[in-house]
Parts: structure tokens; sequence; C-alpha cells
């Protein structure tokens, strides 16, 4: 069988960005029993209520949900259970700092495979207030509107 190549998307956190100030992100694998890994590879995973933490020198992604294999048997994996995160000890340690601020908090942004291998981008995120959203609303409706008169203003001129 042919090694895979390039990025596969799995499933997006969409809301992430709407919620939270993305500050950092991070790239970190998974470790992950044989019948999520094929869960995963037919498109079938959840990260609406997932978030990531460090405990004892070691991050964790928790809450994310992988559903159960529809072909696996009787040792099939528990669909919202803790998972360990691959990441070098800086980078762990780096995440921890920020973390213990007060205000950041850890959320997963996408599952993807790269070459094959399961991974999740995380992110170091501040949560956003309720006027903050709609702002970020407003401001994203204003520019559609402006590229839209550019648009038809463009075509008046032709």
């Amino acid at each position: 069988m042919a090694k895979e190549r390039g990025e596969k998307v799995v499933a997006t956190n969409r809301r992430a960005r709407h919620d939270y100030l993305i500050e950092d992100t991070y790239e970190a694998g998974m470790v992950l029993s044989g019948t999520e890994v094929k869960s995963l590879r037919e498109g079938r995973a959840s990260l609406v209520d997932g978030y990531a933490f460090v405990d004892a020198g070691e991050a964790w992604l928790d809450a994310v949900h992988i559903p159960e294999y529809t072909e696996g048997t009787w040792n099939n994996h528990a669909p919202r259970r803790k998972r360990k995160l691959l990441l070098h000890k800086q980078e762990i340690v780096k995440i921890s700092h920020k973390t213990s601020q007060g205000g950041y908090t850890l959320v997963p942004m996408k599952i993807y495979f790269h070459d094959g291998r399961a991974k999740v981008e995380i992110a170091v995120a501040k949560g956003k207030r309720e006027f903050d959203k709609r702002q970020a609303l407003r401001e994203k409706t204003d520019k559609r509107e402006a590229e839209r008169a550019m648009r038809s203003r463009n075509r008046l001129g032709e």
C-alpha cells in the first residue's frame, strides 16, 4: 500500500474562532487505539465540547467525540475518553505557563491526518466576552458589504 501524502482534515472547530481569541497554535500527535484511527479515517469526529489541559507534565485532550468504529468488536474504544497528546517538553512547559496565568485555555482547532499520522491542532486561547463577539460580527458584515459595493461599482464601470 502506498504511503499517504499531504493533509486530510477530519474535523474542525469552527466555533472556537468565534468564542476565543487565538494566541498560539501547536500541532500535536495523539495516542489512539486502532478503532479510533479507523473511525477517524472514515471522517467521523466532533470537537464541539473538547478541551485540552496539562497535568503532571503531560498534555491531555478530553471530551472530544470520536464515535465507535461500526465494524469494531467488543474491544471498541470509549467515544469520549481522555487522549494523551504528544508534544515536545518545551512546548508543554510554554503551554502550562501560559494557561496558569489565568484567562487562557487550550482549545482543539482541528483533527487531521498529516502524511498518514493523526494530528490535532491545539490553540492557546483567551475567551471573548459577549460584546467582543458582537464587535467581530459587525466588522465581518461591514467588510462583506464594502466588498459587495466595490464589486458592483467595478461592474458598472466596465
